[in-house]
């Protein structure tokens, strides 16, 4: 299989802020779909069954602007790799459009997004009792898979992979870098683990795909499932997502970091789920709590990029449990981003649920990664969400 191009990111905070990075791009489509029975009172929790098809409603009917939403149709058409938005508001799909070449029924590759779907997997085993604590060392999970490792690596703990502060080397800075090098190598946990430290387990932000996979066989060991298997039964099954396809690294082991493939309408069932709590129809999926911890301003920090620029109205972006967060904005928000510019945002406060996918290939060929990823983020915070409010 072909290496895939790192997801862009920023080696240390400190390189994120020197460069204003870049955040979001492509441009956003929009459209209005089928009217159905009003929405979900607005003070009850939402709470639909995410396996049932999507109601459906026109953008007015949901209490949005048609004039905005057509803005961010307008511009989004400018942009030649969106491929798909769509927006749920109330629990009612709103706008879905797609873009190019691709469909409803097309499988997205989805890049970082995966990051978070590992997230919810975590979260899942560690209710499980599969998972003893978030602070269990790594290396308790995985057995000979990792031996004669140095007592100061089996020092990292899950925590930190979920939160990017392993402290080992790394740099996906520039779009390809480390995870070039890591997806190509024969063995992907010792490549990443044969790395040196720069910084203590917990004390740096350093964005690292290998890290995340490491995460994501902890969890296979933990629960004695592979990925694939286990998102089926734990998540994707309970939301009727029926079709998915995961990037195999061999020997039994699935990209944690980067190897999901979803449809644009699975991913708002991924997005509901989070904004809904964890639960769908009555059904408990996820633990609560577990939405609330990810989806927290944990980090402390803030960087700026785009539209969620530090000086701008949102005021910067933060992370939790591999998920972005933006604590500052109008409407404070949080996003599972992919390279390229996938995007799953969640804005609890207007009940609304966000979609944008593009055609990463080859996009450095193609004025990179971020101006797609700005492009995408600027319609949907500049003309998508504020519709909404």
């Amino acid at each position: 299989m072909p290496s895939r191009p790192p997801k862009t990111r920023f080696t240390s905070i400190r390189l994120r802020v020197a460069r204003r990075f870049h955040l979001l791009a492509a441009a956003l489509a929009v459209g209005a779909c089928t009217e159905t029975t009003s929405g979900p009172e607005a003070d009850r929790p939402l709470d639909i069954d995410l396996a049932l098809p999507w109601s459906t409603a026109a953008v007015a009917e949901a209490g949005g602007s048609p004039a905005l939403v057509e803005r961010g149709i307008d511009r989004a058409r400018a942009n030649h790799r969106m491929r798909s938005l769509l927006v749920v508001k109330d629990g009612r799909l709103v706008v879905e459009e797609y873009f190019g070449v691709g469909g409803p029924d097309d499988l997205h590759d989805v890049r970082s997004v995966t990051k978070s779907v590992v997230s919810a997997l975590t979260g899942v085993a560690l209710a499980r009792g599969d998972i003893r604590s978030l602070d269990d060392p790594a290396t308790d999970y995985l057995g000979p898979l990792v031996p004669d490792l140095d007592p100061e690596k089996r020092a990292i703990t899950i925590r930190h992979l979920l939160t990017m502060t392993s402290g080992l080397e790394w740099d996906e800075s520039g779009g390809f870098g480390s995870y070039s090098e890591w997806i190509r190598s024969r063995d992907h946990l010792g490549f990443l683990l044969d790395k040196p430290f720069v910084a203590a387990p917990g004390s740096r932000f350093n964005y690292n795909s290998a890290a995340v996979h490491l995460l994501g066989v902890v969890v296979e060991q933990a629960t004695t499932m592979q990925l694939p298997t286990l998102a089926q039964f734990a998540l994707f099954d309970p939301m009727g997502i029926a079709r998915s396809r995961w990037e195999s690294l061999g020997g039994g082991f699935h990209n944690g970091g980067a190897g999901l493939d979803l449809r644009p309408r699975d991913l708002a069932r991924f997005g509901q789920l989070f904004l809904q709590r964890g639960s769908s129809g009555g059904r408990r999926i996820m633990p609560a709590d577990w939405v609330d911890i990810s989806s927290d301003d944990g980090a402390g920090w803030r960087i700026g990029a785009g539209s969620l620029d530090g000086t701008s109205s949102l005021g910067g972006t933060s992370y939790g449990y591999l998920w972005w967060v933006a604590p500052g904005a109008p409407e404070p928000l949080y996003f599972a981003w992919g390279y390229g510019g996938q995007f799953v945002v969640v804005v609890p406060d207007l009940r609304l649920v966000v979609v944008a996918t593009n055609d990463w290939y080859r996009v450095s060929n193609d004025g990179g990664a971020g101006l797609y990823e700005r492009l995408t983020m600027d319609v949907l915070v500049e003309d998508i969400i504020p519709a909404f409010r």
